[in-house]
């Protein structure tokens, strides 16, 4: 059985770790390289870089970043933000980053994630799709943070992704980022039963029973939390040694 990853996800703007409730009210979390060294050496799988404010302010996701992480770290990190060509995943693998993130480029051009797959392979691509439940079961994609909402429904798009080659979904439910009250798991749950590719589950940790409910109910292959990290309430090692005690297989 493969181990279930847990992911510490480090959001950029203006150089600096943010974190914020429902993608607004954003406060200073410390600096990023420096975050990664401590999360890489207790026990974090992987890490994820999101420059939040790339994509809105018309700007790259900084190269230099990336290389200073790598410097530091031998865990996998994934970047996003600001990803729109062949060009600027290039930069950014060749700086030392594992995986690209693309979220806004992907739905204003899905043929870009057939590009990067036949480039790089789907191993390094993975598509973040922000969503917010907007009726009953219906969940509609939004862009830019997201401020920009769209027509496309989750699942579908999902589907979209996957076909196209991808090689995992990061999924953050808006109405659960940042609020602490546990992950999507029903949403979660249909993703990971409707698609072959590993879905990373976003948006609502706030204690350790959380992530196992998303790892059980959800059937999330990782999970991904930020805030619970950040400021020091849930300890990685801690939280691994508790999901073990519950069967759930990670590697400690």
């Amino acid at each position: 059985m493969l181990t279930k990853r847990i992911i510490p996800c480090l959001d950029i703007k203006n150089g600096r770790t943010v974190k914020g409730v429902n993608f607004l009210d954003l406060r200073d979390a410390g600096d990023p390289v420096e975050l990664a060294q401590i999360y890489a050496d207790s026990g974090a799988d992987e890490l994820v870089f999101l420059d939040i404010s790339a994509t809105e302010e018309r700007r790259k996701t900084l190269a230099d970043l990336v290389y200073h992480v790598a410097e530091k770290v031998n865990i996998p990190f994934t970047v996003g933000g600001g990803i729109s060509s062949v060009e600027d995943v290039d930069i950014l693998l060749h700086n030392g980053a594992d995986k690209v993130s693309i979220n806004y480029s992907a739905v204003k051009n899905p043929q870009l994630i057939n590009d990067l797959v036949a480039k790089f392979g789907s191993q390094c691509i993975v598509v973040a799709i922000d969503a917010k439940q907007v009726k009953g079961d219906n969940w509609k994609v939004h862009l830019v943070g997201g401020k920009v909402p769209t027509e496309l429904d989750l699942f579908d798009w999902a589907k979209e992704v996957e076909e196209r080659g991808a090689g995992e979904i990061l999924f953050t439910s808006m109405d659960h980022d940042g609020t602490k009250n546990g992950f999507a798991n029903k949403a979660l749950a249909r993703l990971s039963t409707e698609l072959n590719i590993p879905i990373i589950a976003s948006g609502g940790a706030g204690n350790m029973q959380h992530f196992s409910d998303t790892f059980i109910k959800g059937k999330a292959d990782a999970a991904l939390a930020a805030s619970v990290f950040h400021f020091k309430e849930i300890d990685i090692i801690d939280l691994k040694e508790e999901l073990r005690k519950k069967n759930i297989p990670v590697r400690l």
